[in-house]
């Protein structure tokens, strides 16, 4: 991929990271798009076989100086042929709090590490695969 293609392809998992929750989700707890327009592990779609090495895993750690999150997904680096292009996360109404991107050529796997200072409620994490598109999961914080 060139750098033209790989930066259209960032460009675009962030529209559809960020607004296709917000779309999807908006006015309702039901993601009503989940299968179709992002996964879940209750809605994989058309990629139900890849379920495992896309779902973001989040951990949370609640300490003295706030929240830290870790989100991982298992899925492989192979270069520019198929990686995790990021991880998003996102609040309770869908806002966007923070975002990681990947380098596939000098990262060996997708892992992020945010710092929230103060959360509390549901957390959404976006891993965004630039061939099997954008899944999402969620946590309580």
């Amino acid at each position: 991929m060139d750098r033209r293609g790989f930066i259209r392809m960032s460009i675009a998992g962030a529209g559809v990271g960020i607004i296709a929750p917000q779309v999807a989700l908006a006015g309702s707890s039901t993601p009503s798009m989940a299968g179709g327009v992002f996964y879940t592990k209750d809605a994989p779609g058309r990629w139900s076989k890849k379920a495992a090495g896309h779902l973001p895993q989040i951990e949370v750690e609640k300490g003295q100086n706030g929240v830290a999150v870790r989100v991982t997904t298992g899925h492989e680096m192979l270069d520019y042929q198929h990686y995790i292009v990021k991880h998003i996360l996102l609040d309770q109404n869908f806002g966007f709090i923070d975002e990681h991107l990947f380098d596939p050529m000098s990262e060996k796997a997708p892992i992020s590490k945010f710092a929230l200072k103060e959360y509390s409620g549901p957390l959404y994490a976006l891993s965004v695969c630039n061939k099997h598109d954008t899944w999402m999961s969620v946590a309580e914080v």
